[in-house]
This record gives structure tokens, sequence and C-alpha cells, in this order.
């Protein structure tokens, strides 16, 4: 039912937009061909995402077990294969990338502690209460992440319910990734 726009079908707020998404992933991702229908919802996910991924303090690894554990509770079948194929790019732990796509414990207890805290307030629409809050500053992350925690999140909101609503093919490159829930 979407459109998959390309740069001379995008309306023309999404052009630049698209122009940055082919400078930065070497193509246009299928997600970002969707969002460029609606250039408020893309600026949004564009900023929510670069803002996570350049401005907070979380590690490159500690940022994708924020988005991989939104990607893993919100039933991502675009966003698992789409950050799967980022962390191996990056050459991340592959005992952490299975982890994140099975919904398994991760191998090291301080990640764990990031994705349990994702989770919870995932689960919990925000409302975790001071103890989750307590556990997640315990395993040595701090107040200011707790919060940037929620930039990622909002950029995953967009992207994981975008492709819900969607049903964005995965992208060629994605494939070999792909990826269904697991059943608990």
């Amino acid at each position: 039912m979407f459109t998959y726009h390309e740069p001379d079908t995008a309306p023309e707020e999404s052009k630049p937009l698209m122009e940055q998404s082919l400078a930065g992933f070497g193509m246009i991702p299928n997600l970002h061909k969707i969002l460029a229908e609606a250039p408020a919802t893309y600026k949004a996910y564009n900023q929510t995402f670069t803002s996570f991924m350049k401005e907070t303090t979380f590690s490159p690894v500690e940022q994708q077990v924020v988005f991989m554990t939104s990607n893993f509770e919100n039933n991502c079948h675009y966003c698992v294969p789409g950050h799967t194929w980022m962390m191996k790019s990056s050459k991340m732990p592959d005992d952490v990338i299975q982890a994140l796509r099975n919904g398994t414990k991760l191998p090291d207890a301080k990640l764990q502690a990031l994705h349990d805290f994702t989770k919870a307030l995932l689960d919990n629409r925000g409302h975790i209460g001071d103890d989750k809050l307590n556990e997640f500053l315990n395993a040595g992350y701090t107040k200011r992440q707790a919060l940037e925690v929620l930039t990622g999140l909002a950029s995953k909101l967009i992207s994981n319910f975008t492709n819900a609503l969607t049903h964005t093919e995965v992208d060629d490159a994605m494939k070999p990734y792909a990826w269904e829930k697991p059943e608990k």
C-alpha cells in the first residue's frame, strides 16, 4: 500500500534526506524510501537516529543493544536484519549479535543490564520504578544514559512501527540476515 520513493518521486522536502541516506549508507534503504512519503517523520527519524549514534555516551555495541532490544521486542522483521548487517559490518562480537537476535542472555553482564533496562522501559511504557533504575545505575551506567536510552527508543518507535505498518521489504544487502522472532 505504500510507495518506495526514489529521489525523483519523493516529496520535495524529502529529497535532501534521501541524499543524506545515500551518502551515509551507500544506498537508500527501503525504510527511508517509505519514510520519504512523510518528510516530518523521515526528518524526526533521521534526527533521533543520528543523535543517538553520534551524541550519546554509549559505545557502538551499547547503542546496538538498545536498538536490537527494541527491534526484537517490537518484532521488527526489517530492523533486526538491518542492525545485524550494521553490527557484522562493524565487526561486533557474534555472540552478542546472536543473543540479541535470539532473545537470549547476553555474554556480558553490563550489556545485559542495558538490555534489561531497555526492555523494562518498553514493557512498562517507561513506568519502571526506582528499583529498575537503580539496577541500571548499579551496573555502571549513569542518569544521563538512562535518558539517552529514550533517544534510541524514539528512533526505534518510528522505524519499528513504520515497518509493521507498511510491511517494508528487507533490502538485498540485509536479506542474508532475515529474521523471524523465535518462539519462547
